[in-house]
């Protein structure tokens, strides 16, 4: 059996399969902007939290991925179920781009702007919700997109824990050395990686054109 046929034959599971993996790293995403945007907005106000925050979130980076499934794995509420472990994981995995392109775009905006900003009476906060975030837009949204492919990636490793996803057929191929089924894993994934990459590559490009 060619790998095509594979595909049309597992259709059902590979959809299914897929289904799992975009909807660990869209909780997984969606958690980590709800963190990582007011942790990077915080680091432009608070110099000093700068350094434990981001190092931090460097170490987590750092912190190989079934090692870090391992060491969430004792805790009570995220051991009990797979899919909030695979969660909580691709959430820290993705907090350092977010947390570091928020405080790099919003610190990168030109000085004067700020002044004429101030300079017609802003507040803080209306100079950061009205000047600042949309001009550091196009590189926020440049650390989503490297933390959402960063997530694509190691969800695939979460099927390791039973968490599903694409990883599943990567795993079941390993173990039976079957090349067929580590594809039915690997080419979904890729093209899922590549197709965010390529959305959110455009949607950067028209924020920055704008800024």
């Amino acid at each position: 059996m060619n790998p095509l046929e594979f595909f049309l034959k597992n259709r059902a599971e590979i959809l299914t399969l897929t289904g799992e993996h975009v909807w660990l790293v869209g909780i997984s995403m969606l958690l980590a902007a709800a963190i990582g945007l007011p942790l990077g907005m915080l680091l432009t106000r608070w110099p000093a939290g700068r350094r434990p925050l981001l190092g931090g979130a460097n170490i987590i980076q750092t912190v190989p991925s079934l090692a870090l499934f391992g060491f969430l794995l004792p805790m009570p509420w995220l051991g009990a179920r797979a899919d909030r472990l695979a969660i909580t994981a691709l959430t820290l995995y993705a907090l350092l781009p977010i947390i570091r392109n928020t405080y790099t775009g919003i610190t990168g905006v030109d000085p004067a702007v700020r002044e004429a900003a101030r300079g017609v009476g802003m507040t803080d906060r209306q100079l950061l919700f009205y000047v600042e975030l949309p001009l550091a837009s196009g590189v926020i949204l440049a650390g989503v997109r490297v933390a959402t492919v960063i997530c694509v990636g190691i969800a695939t490793i979460a099927a390791a824990i039973g968490a599903g996803g694409l990883g599943e057929f990567i795993f079941r191929g390993l173990a039976m050395v079957n090349n067929q089924l580590i594809l039915a894993g690997a080419i979904p994934a890729a093209l899922l990686a590549l197709t965010a990459d390529f959305v959110l590559g455009r949607l950067e490009g028209r924020l920055r054109a704008r800024a």
